[in-house]
Formats: structure tokens, C-alpha cells, sequence
């Protein structure tokens, strides 16, 4: 049952206008064309060359990170990850969410460590409702890839328990 609080899935979030919940994307490095808009375009395709993953360059400590423009109060965070190869490259990776820029936004305080996730599988990771503005996935400590084939995020905005807004449903408007 779903609380009288705002509700969001984050899928597809760029390009969104008319005062929908939006957010932009970046990542430390882009691999080929696996720009970071892949992980929030609503497709679960886990497989690299169906075109829904963003890939990062071979990087020491490499991140992705979204900035949903205001404050939320982050419930989940579920990552797909790619299917037909080295779905590995995930292990160790740490979601964190906050307010700060430092480090590219990987200092904020830490919601979970994956420390592994099936090939081709989505894992929902539960935030108790931290606080923040960005939203980083980071691989601390090592060089690696970084492959996110889906990033789904759910939460409330801070100050608004009336409206829900479900971005997978553009008829709801999300103010």
C-alpha cells in the first residue's frame, strides 16, 4: 500500500520539462557511446550491445553519479547489471547519497557496498530515507569499468506528502 507521500521512480529523467522531476547525469569517463543517460533510460536491456548501458573507461575509482536538482529523501536504489559479460566489475562498488560535490559527490555518506550482483539481474539496495541531491555510484580503491545497465531510484521529495509522481507514467504530473 502506498503511504499519502510523494513517490517517484527515477527512469528516465532528462528531457522531462513543464516542472517534472528532473535530473542530470555524469560520469567520470564515457567508454564508446555508453553515454551516462543509459542507466536512467527506463530500459532493463543488459546485454552492452543493446545500447542501455553506460560504460566508464577503464578508470582508478570510476563513478557515475545523478543529480536530481533538489533534495529527496531516498528510499531504494536498484541497479541492473550487464548480462553477457563480466558482471563482476560491480562487486565492491558503493552507492552514496548527500548534498556534497567533494570527490565528485563520492564522500557522501555511504547507503549500501554491493558486493555482488548477478549478470543480467536488477538488486534493489534499501536507503531508510537518506537525504540528499545526488545520487553516486562509485567503485572506491581499484581500476575498473563501470557498467550500469538500469538505475532506478525511489524516494519522496522533502516538504511535499500530497502529490505522487511516477516517472515511468509521464501522464502524472510531477511537481
Amino acid at each position: 500500500m502506498m503511504t499519502p507521500s510523494v513517490v517517484f521512480v527515477l527512469l528516465a529523467v532528462l528531457g522531462q520539462t513543464s516542472g517534472k522531476l528532473g535530473g542530470n547525469v555524469i560520469q567520470s569517463s564515457q567508454h564508446g557511446y555508453a553515454v551516462p543517460e543509459r542507466a536512467i533510460d527506463g530500459n532493463r536491456a543488459s546485454n552492452y550491445g543493446q545500447g542501455s548501458c553506460s560504460v566508464t573507461n577503464n578508470d582508478l575509482k570510476p563513478w557515475w553519479r545523478l543529480d536530481l536538482l533538489k533534495t529527496y529523501q531516498i528510499n531504494t536504489v536498484t541497479i541492473t547489471n550487464r548480462g553477457d559479460c563480466c558482471p563482476e566489475r560491480i562487486n565492491g562498488a558503493e552507492i552514496r547519497i548527500g548534498n556534497s560535490l567533494n570527490d565528485n559527490g563520492n564522500d557522501n555518506p555511504r547507503c549500501a557496498v554491493i558486493s555482488s550482483i548477478k549478470a543480467g539481474t536488477s538488486q534493489t539496495f534499501v536507503c531508510n530515507r537518506m537525504e540528499g541531491r545526488y545520487v553516486n555510484i562509485v567503485i572506491p580503491g581499484r581500476r575498473e569499468y563501470l557498467t550500469l545497465c538500469e538505475v532506478e531510484v525511489t524516494g519522496q521529495a522533502l516538504g511535499n506528502t500530497i502529490n505522487t509522481c511516477n516517472m515511468s507514467v509521464p501522464s502524472i504530473n510531477c511537481l
